[in-house]
């Protein structure tokens, strides 16, 4: 069968099963270091392990930002058997291709059904026969459907970086929250669980929320906000690191270390973690999204931590007093 999320056809289904049941063990809770050893154990065995593992992770971040049915009994299950079988048919969902036409709207999930798509870690630009360009950031991903009436772009899942050029034809920007229409306009888009952020750099930008009933509001060059299917944020001006990924920066401006790990790891495979004890600890700078092991080794510069790696795969900041 095509998976729908082209999961490689030598992962075998019980090695599907294993990769799940160790995602859900985790998101139970810290593994000792007992169950670490042998999920590593698992994880070296076979470069299968590995292929089923990554898969499953990108799987379950990309859960984050999807309303469907079966993505809700995927996170939020009680019972721990619901979750991993439900974690399970995501990951091997397979159909014909009209079948997987139709999940495409429901399941707006994986890279590797969109028109464009860049992988954890890495970015990508896309210069669209309009004129217009897109730039990904890690782990994102877009469908783009121009035709003789419109253009229409959809992100699917992750941030990106649009210049539009302006011609006859109107341009729609579609997000899980709501729809945008720019006007000669440079904005940074990035789709969350609940809300969709935008931040526009350069010209006007009209925003229509899914379930707004009125007027729809209309941003300017140098204002942002924050927008769900039924309203929006006070729109404000921007702040000083907007979109500066797509310089490999990541700014921090007096930021919780526990938010800075969790902007960190959108560019690392594996599990990175803060330790509660230090999450309140504020950092300031900035930092090579491209070198995610250097960020790493300069925390214990400026703060009161340290770094333990189990593996690459498995690093927590905790406090090293």
């Amino acid at each position: 069968m095509n998976g729908v999320f082209n999961t490689p056809p030598e992962i075998a289904p019980q090695v599907a099963e294993q990769a799940v049941s160790w995602l859900v063990e985790m998101q139970g809770g810290a593994l000792s270091p007992r169950r670490q050893r042998a999920w590593q154990q698992w994880l070296d065995a076979h470069a299968e392990h590995q292929r089923a593992w990554d898969h499953i992770q990108r799987v379950n971040q990309r859960l984050r930002g999807l309303s469907s049915p079966l993505a809700h009994a995927a996170l939020n299950a009680p019972q721990t058997r619901t979750r991993r079988q439900a974690l399970k048919l995501l990951l091997l969902l397979g159909a014909g291709s009209a079948m997987t036409y139709g999940l495409r709207e429901q399941l707006p999930l994986t890279p590797l059904l969109a028109d464009y798509s860049s992988p954890i870690g890495q970015r990508r630009t896309v210069n669209l026969h309009d004129g217009s360009q897109i730039r990904l950031n890690t782990g994102s991903s877009v469908d783009v459907r121009f035709d003789a009436q419109q253009r229409l772009i959809r992100l699917l899942d992750g941030e990106v970086q649009m210049t539009v050029a302006q011609e006859a034809r109107p341009l729609h920007v579609h997000t899980a929250h709501g729809v945008l229409q720019p006007d000669k306009a440079r904005f940074n888009l990035r789709q969350f669980r609940n809300r969709t952020h935008i931040a526009v750099f350069e010209g006007r930008v009209q925003l229509a929320p899914q379930a707004y009933p009125g007027s729809p509001l209309q941003l300017e060059a140098r204002q942002q906000v924050s927008f769900t299917p039924q309203a929006w944020s006070t729109p404000h001006a921007l702040d000083a690191g907007s979109g500066a990924w797509a310089d490999g920066i990541l700014v921090a401006a007096h930021m919780r270390l526990e938010d800075f790990i969790a902007e960190l790891s959108r560019y690392r495979r594996g599990q990175l973690h803060c330790d509660p004890k230090v999450a309140n600890l504020l950092i300031s700078g900035t930092y090579p999204i491209d070198d995610t092991e250097r960020v790493l080794d300069l925390l214990h510069v400026s703060l009161p931590v340290r770094v333990k790696r189990f593996t690459r795969y498995w690093v927590t900041v905790e406090s090293n007093v």
